[in-house]
């Protein structure tokens, strides 16, 4: 498998969600770039490669909630950027809490979500994870890059219940990362290849609990 070029990236939003889409994702993708510029929210090394790289590996996980509650409420934790959680919402109708530590980053996101009409479906929270309270269990929770997966299990074990489904890309020490947390979680685990990097993988989970 090869990395996916930038036309390739643009396509394939542009099939599965839509003109509309598409183009409501690139007003974001300018902004994230001039933002980027003011503060460290993705490398610099990627900016030319922002569709495959950053994206579409946040919108892939789309497909992959299909059968999650799409009436409950998108969980992402340390959004930073707006990756994956400012992709979800602008790609979809779901309804997304972005939990994000850095105020700054924090401020970036709920200015975007205004900018970009969706601040109706969107709301931002300048906390830890661990000081985070929901109304109801999230339907769907996702990490990017966050903490390794026994760890992000435990920091956020209160906004799910057994319903919840974890989408949490990760690099080529996925499977690993499964193996280990065995030992205190139980649950339906499997990993998942990415489609924008060969080395990257996605770990999806079902039915977690504790042992």
């Amino acid at each position: 498998m090869t990395a996916m070029t930038e036309e390739d990236a643009r396509a394939w939003v542009r099939d599965r969600f839509g003109v509309p889409r598409e183009t409501l994702l690139a007003r974001f993708v300018d902004i994230l770039l001039a933002e980027a510029e003011q503060q460290n929210l993705i490398s610099r090394s990627t900016f030319d490669s922002v569709w495959a790289r950053h994206i579409v590996d946040s919108a892939q996980l789309l497909p992959l909630a299909q059968g999650a509650d799409a009436m409950g409420t998108w969980l992402d934790i340390g959004t930073g950027a707006g990756l994956p959680g400012m992709v979800v919402a602008l790609a979809s109708d779901w309804h997304v809490a972005m939990v994000e530590p850095r105020k700054r980053r924090a401020a970036f996101l709920a200015e975007t979500a205004e900018s970009l009409g969706i601040a109706s479906r969107v709301s931002v929270h300048a906390s830890r994870i661990e000081s985070y309270r929901m109304r109801a269990p999230a339907a769907v929770i996702t990490a990017r890059a966050v903490a390794e997966l026994s760890a992000l299990l435990s920091s956020a074990r209160h906004c799910a219940d057994l319903s919840t489904l974890w989408l949490l890309p990760k690099g080529r020490g996925a499977q690993s990362e499964v193996e280990a947390a065995r030992g205190a979680w139980q649950g339906s685990f499997h990993v998942e290849s990415s489609i924008t990097q060969p080395d990257s993988r996605i770990i999806v989970a079902r039915e977690v609990r504790p042992r």
